[in-house]
């Protein structure tokens, strides 16, 4: 999935999916330095996650984000 959105993201360029590797592309929402690399990643930001939605916090989805 995080290669599919990552080209959607890139307009279909490869180039950006062989250079950036999966951790910078999509970090994981779970751990703190995912949290902070996927802050300082630009919008619209790729955030990979395992947890179960009931862990997801409150404000996500009062929020735009896609799912």
């Amino acid at each position: 999935m995080l290669e599919i959105l990552s080209l959607i993201r890139s307009d279909g360029d490869p180039r950006w999916c062989r250079s950036v590797p999966n951790w910078d592309r999509g970090p994981w929402l779970e751990t703190l330095v995912g949290l902070r690399r996927a802050r300082g990643n630009p919008r619209p930001r790729l955030i990979s996650s395992h947890l179960p939605v009931q862990l997801f916090p409150r404000a996500f989805f009062t929020s735009k984000a896609k799912v």
